[in-house]
């Protein structure tokens, strides 16, 4: 039982982690100015592809109900809205701040369910808001004037918004499709967004080479595939509590990355900013736990 315990608090760690991993695939791909819609296009494609390749080794059918049909393309709707915005967010502030506050969605989903579905608020939310908002707050913060970009902060937020919405939507839909076919469902829709897109802004699909085609697949296998493989695993073992605390280092991640190798300043309103809104994620968790409510993957 340990061990199992162990094997499953390993995999939320690579869940975690992985998925924190974006801004190392991302960041080169814009600064090579290639088209960012065309991008993550690819990324969904092949991460559905890879999906749908478990699925078949779990030998389970692709057939779903035209009412599910349509929850699952909003779903991909969400995904990609949430993407986009996270992206967008990465422009304007930098990718550890945008990832930071990314990672304010649990709250949000907690807000959501008191304010819309009478779900009754606890006192350990109340907790969570302030540590949160505070760290949000710090974050904003240059010296002793408030200097964050206005719009930034809104679109992560927007983009914290829509994914939140993603979680209501996986966990009210009632679903009788496996968890594997919901997110292989929801990866070809979001792909199917970012090709629209794509497509309307004459985007070119062409990918220039070789060494542009394995950076998407590595960005589809490890932020995507990884990530949601592991967590399936640490949810099975561990359960979602656990496994959710455990993903508060996707946001850490970034911001190491961010500062090691894009040279993001990590200033003292960063340092104390990000574990703020840890602190505050990490309560609205536990203040969740008695539902149980199960963690969708990752953007």
């Amino acid at each position: 039982m340990a061990s199992q315990k162990m094997k499953g608090y390993a995999f939320a760690i690579i869940s975690a982690v992985s998925y924190g991993l974006i801004p190392l695939f991302m960041l080169p791909i814009k600064q090579q100015k290639f088209p960012v819609d065309t991008s993550l296009f690819y990324r969904f494609l092949i991460a559905a592809i890879f999906i749908l390749g478990i699925l078949f080794y779990k030998k389970e059918s692709l057939k779903v109900s035209p009412k599910e049909l349509g929850v699952l393309m909003v779903l991909g709707l969400l995904y990609g809205l949430s993407s986009d915005f996270l992206f967008w967010g990465y422009d304007l502030l930098t990718p550890g701040i945008a990832s930071t506050i990314l990672f304010v969605y649990p709250v949000l989903v907690a807000l959501i369910m008191t304010l819309f579905f009478k779900e009754k608020i606890k006192k350990l939310t109340i907790f969570s808001l302030f540590f949160t908002l505070t760290g949000v707050y710090l974050l904003s913060m240059k010296g002793s004037g408030f200097s964050i970009q206005t719009l930034g902060l809104i679109v992560t937020l927007g983009g914290a918004l829509f994914y939140a919405l993603y979680i209501i939507t996986v966990n009210r839909a009632n679903f009788t499709s496996s968890a594997w076919k919901i997110t292989f469902y929801s990866m070809v829709f979001t792909s199917t967004y970012y090709l629209i897109k794509a497509l309307i802004a004459q985007e070119t699909l062409l990918i220039p080479s070789p060494s542009f085609l394995g950076n998407f697949i590595l960005f589809a296998l490890v932020t995507t595939v990884v990530s949601m493989t592991t967590l399936v695993y640490a949810i099975q073992l561990i359960g979602s509590t656990p496994t959710s605390i455990l993903g508060a280092l996707e946001p850490v991640v970034a911001v190491l990355i961010s500062v090691t190798l894009f040279h993001e300043i990590l200033t003292t309103h960063l340092i104390y900013g990000v574990i703020l809104i840890l602190v505050g994620v990490i309560i609205s968790i536990l203040a969740d736990n008695p539902r149980k409510r199960k963690r969708a993957t990752g953007i």
